[in-house]
């Protein structure tokens, strides 16, 4: 298997848009998912009262999944740009206020309310000279080259994030997102550079890490992209992208890691127990999916049930009907 850097050699082209949690709005997600104490915290801001998000980030601290997991839920409310304006012009040093407000101007220029994307890359560069440790400025501007910016950008946003966090969580997610819409190049469906990033990335990391789950996720990616460019059926039945040798071991090896190694404690765990249902469903393995959907409960995600329905909620809500019926069968 090739090394990380050479899997990373700069390329080509997009399609629909993944990697990332949806705001908001879709009749039962909640991105804050599990996370009582962003819960409370975003609810304050929405009422004007900052002190809440301000003690929530400073008690954060340099766990840099939960801190880009909070700061970037944050930076989705609708008047995230303001109140973080406010916060910075009252504490011009603080880096809290700073990376909140980089990131709410990211946010604002991937609903397309910003002409220019640059206000957005200078903030995240003003973050990132105060906390230079911090990889979350940069998962801002990894966030923006993932839609809006060229492959290099991408790359170069993702090696400034793993120079500082090499496990971060939601940037390898960005980073599979865009190379699973790279031309598969005249190679066999399996053999994509995708599966070869993903096991490479999982198999670098330490075993209770949940970048184990990342060749899982980089199945669901790589279907949401064949999907979009009608290349595949929407219907995974009647796909074999689940039933290949690759996919199968893919499977096998993430349920196995779920079931020895999977803990309660990282902020993003159900998007991965989202993909590993989605999966699982999409294989035809119900039973398998049934535990996923019961240990998910309410904490659903628009990724990656949204390439298989312009509902992903219903999408959601059907696979998991037909796993836990499978059950009482």
């Amino acid at each position: 298997m090739p090394s990380l850097p050479s899997v990373l050699g700069a390329r080509r082209t997009r399609s629909d848009q993944s990697g990332d949690t949806a705001p908001d709005g879709f009749g039962g997600f909640d991105d804050t998912l599990d996370d009582a104490e962003l819960h409370t915290a975003r609810a304050a801001l929405a009422q004007g009262r900052r002190q809440a998000a301000r003690s929530l980030l400073l008690h954060t601290g340099d766990d840099w999944d939960r801190r880009g997991h909070r700061l970037t839920v944050l930076a989705r409310e609708p008047y995230a740009v303001a109140w973080a304006g406010d916060w910075l012009h009252a504490e011009p040093g603080s880096a809290d206020a700073a990376t909140l407000y980089a990131l709410a101007q990211v946010q604002r220029a991937l609903r397309g309310r910003e002409e220019d994307p640059d206000r957005a890359r200078e903030a995240c560069a003003e973050a990132a000279a105060l906390a230079p440790a911090d990889p979350t400025p940069w998962l801002g501007l990894l966030r923006l080259a993932r839609t809006l910016g060229p492959e290099h950008e991408v790359l170069g946003a993702f090696a400034e994030l793993r120079r500082r966090h090499p496990e971060h969580h939601h940037a390898h997610h960005l980073l599979l997102a865009r190379l699973a819409e790279r031309p598969s190049g005249g190679r066999a469906a399996e053999d994509h550079e995708v599966y070869d990033l993903a096991e490479r990335a999982a198999a670098e990391a330490p075993a209770d890490s949940p970048l184990a789950v990342l060749p899982v996720v980089a199945l669901a990616e790589r279907y949401r992209v064949l999907v979009a460019a009608g290349l595949a059926p929407a219907d995974p039945a009647a796909c074999g992208h689940w039933s290949g040798p690759r996919a199968r071991r893919i499977l096998r090896a993430g349920f196995d890691w779920w079931l020895e190694w999977e803990h309660d404690e990282h902020p993003r765990r159900h998007i991965d127990l989202n993909h590993l249902a989605f999966a699982l469903s999409c294989a035809g393995r119900p039973a398998e999916a049934a535990a996923l959907f019961q240990r998910i409960g309410r904490h659903a995600t628009p990724a990656p049930w949204s390439c298989l329905h312009s509902d992903p909620l219903a999408a959601f809500r059907a696979a998991r009907a037909r796993a836990l019926g499978h059950l009482r069968d």
